[in-house]
């Protein structure tokens, strides 16, 4: 029994109820993909932004307090 066939034997408005359940289930899981794919990316842009300003903060305390010549 081919999806044509068994598609044919339904009543219309079944076959428009399955359609529209099956593209809400079908977009839902890609919307779904999509959010896990952005809130990855977003947390690993977000990590590596504050890896960089503390890298940053790091660099200019070093280099000021080794320039200023407190004498240790």
């Amino acid at each position: 029994m081919s999806v044509k066939e068994s598609f044919t034997g339904m009543p219309s408005w079944l076959k428009w109820v399955a359609i529209i359940v099956v593209a809400l289930v079908v977009f839902k899981a890609v919307t779904w993909l999509l959010a896990v794919v952005f809130t990855l990316l977003f947390k690993l842009l977000l990590f590596a932004a504050i890896v960089a300003v503390l890298f940053f903060v790091v660099r200019k305390f070093m280099s000021s307090s080794s320039s200023s010549g407190s004498g240790w």
